[in-house]
Parts: structure tokens; sequence; C-alpha cells
């Protein structure tokens, strides 16, 4: 399991409703209040714009709900209030979108995060990939690089942050028979190191560790639930995954004992969700702390179960 694929880089708006792919850190939708949505699209859609700005049009098939939140969560944390203002949609001209117009930092932020994620996964599926994902992969490459050497410029020690992580996460999966805490440390570490530098925190004050607790806790979150989600497909293709090293799971195991990993891999991520909670409920997270604890205390749970259960379901009855 490459380490990038765990943020999930693919326009979300451009895929139905329910679907488990693009992005797992989403707001509980219908929990959320009119004004509130409104605003998350509003972000949503100027993080689109960035990208297009910043990076050039194909930069914003790398848009994903992931670094959304993570756009969201800097003006909670640095208690910037953008206004909002009506304008067309860059992708769809006859669409109406709201706009920030405010926030420039934090979008800008996000927006290099994104790239340079995405280029660490093109280059992890060059590695690790079957034939025709490597081609793909190598048909991309020039497009996410040119991308990338430009956020590089931008933010060079986001850059190294991300770059070092994915070194320390491939090295790591090629250790057998260790744990999935093992397994989890270098995606937690990079979302501590990025969550830390948005702060813009060089000193630790009391804070700054709330913030680098929470960004540890929600990288760990995310690669888990990733790791729980292609449990199947992972068998099936012969690829690394945390779940099948440390249960020694074969390709012919059966329903059942995939049920079981699945319990264990649900009172992992509660541990690790429980420890995110505490953590944001030592926070003063505002002008969208509302949508910030949507996300957190309702919209992961959701999407832990719907991966953990309900996707199961699914397989068997089909939808309701």
């Amino acid at each position: 399991m490459e380490f990038a694929r765990a943020w999930r880089a693919l326009p979300a708006e451009h895929h139905k409703e329910g679907d488990l792919v693009f992005g797992y850190i989403r707001p509980q939708k219908f929990e959320l209040r009119v004004r509130e949505y409104e605003q998350y699209r509003a972000v949503y859609c100027s993080l689109c714009r960035q990208l297009g700005d910043r990076y050039g049009i194909f930069a914003r098939m790398t848009l994903s709900y992931d670094c959304t939140f993570y756009a969201l969560w800097m003006m909670a944390l640095h208690k910037r209030c953008p206004s909002f203002q009506e304008g067309r949609c860059v992708v769809n001209p006859m669409k109406k979108c709201g706009f920030c117009t405010g926030g420039e930092r934090e979008l800008r932020l996000a927006s290099a995060l994104s790239v340079i994620m995405v280029y660490q996964k093109v280059r992890d599926n060059i590695a690790d990939d079957r034939f025709l994902k490597r081609l793909r992969s190598y048909f991309m490459l020039p497009f996410v690089s040119r991308m990338r050497r430009k956020a590089e410029r931008d933010y060079p020690e986001l850059d190294k942050i991300v770059a070092l992580a994915t070194m320390e996460q491939a090295a790591a999966e090629q250790n057998p028979g260790k744990s999935i805490d093992f397994y989890a440390e270098p995606s937690a570490k990079m979302m501590e190191q990025v969550f830390a530098f948005g702060a813009e925190a060089p000193e630790l004050s009391p804070e700054d560790r709330l913030v680098r607790q929470a960004g540890y806790f929600l990288g760990r979150w995310v690669y888990i639930i990733d790791a729980a989600d292609d449990l199947e497909k992972d068998l099936r293709e012969g690829a690394f995954n945390p779940f099948i090293v440390t249960k020694q799971l074969q390709s012919n195991c059966s329903p059942e004992r995939l049920k079981e990993v699945k319990a264990e891999a649900n009172q992992i991520l509660n541990a690790t969700l429980s420890q995110l909670i505490a953590v944001v409920n030592l926070m003063d997270l505002q002008p969208f702390g509302s949508i910030v604890t949507n996300v957190i205390f309702l919209g992961l749970p959701e999407m832990q179960r719907a991966i953990l259960f309900e996707k199961e379901k699914e397989k068997h009855v089909g939808p309701v």
C-alpha cells in the first residue's frame, strides 16, 4: 500500500454521492446548517480556483476533500474569517458557486500540499503498481512534476516533510512482522509536521502541541482506514497492506476471517478517534469550528462505519 494513496486526490464533486474513494476527511452533510454547508462548499470551490491559478488547469484534478479540510482547519486555527461572494464555477461556467474573498494564505498552502501529495502518489505508482498503472503514471509524471516544482519553490519545507515521510513509509513497509502502530507511524508523523508547519509554530507552546497531536492522530486514522478500505483489493493483487502482514492473511482467507480483522481495525480506529476528539475538544477553533468538529466528531465515524461495515453489507445485499 503506497503512502500517498491515503490522501485521495481526484475531484470529489465529479463522482456520485456515497463514493468512498475520493477523500476520507469529509463532513456529515445532513448535520451541517445551510450556512455551514455553503461555507464548506465555498472553501472547496476556492481551493479549486487556487489550484488552477497557481499550478495550471490540470492541477484542479488534484482537488480533494482532505485538502479542503486542511484549508478549513488552518483558517479556524488562525481565527481568520474570510467573507464570501458568488461567482461562476471555473469548471462549469453555467453553474454559480460561492468563493472566499480571504484566507489566501491557507488556500495557497492547501493547494501546494495537494499537488505535492499527488506527485508522491504518482511516484509510488511507478514503483509499485502493475504495468498499465505504471504506464498511466509515467504519462502523468511530467505534468505533476511541473506542478510539484512550483509548489516546492513556494513551500520548500513542506515538500521536504512529505518527501522524507514518503521514504520513511516505504522503508517501514519493507519490514515484515511489525505492528500496525509501526506501519502507521510515518503517516502520523508526516501529518503532525504538516499541521505544525501550517500553524507557523516554531516553538512548542501548549496550543502548538495540541496542533501537532491533532495532526498525528488524524494522519494515523487516515492511514489505518485506507488500509482497511483496500484490504480485499490488496489481497487479490498481492500488494502490501499492514493488516495482511500483521494478521498473516492469505488470498483465500474466509469472509469470516476478514470480518474479524475489520472488527479489530474498528477497535484501533475508535481508539485513535477518541484521542483525536479529546485533543480537538481542548482547542478554540474559530470561525469554522462547527464545521471542523462536524468532520471529526461525525464525518470520520460515518466514513469508518461505511468502509468497515456498510460496504461489506452492500456486497451481499446491494444498496437499499
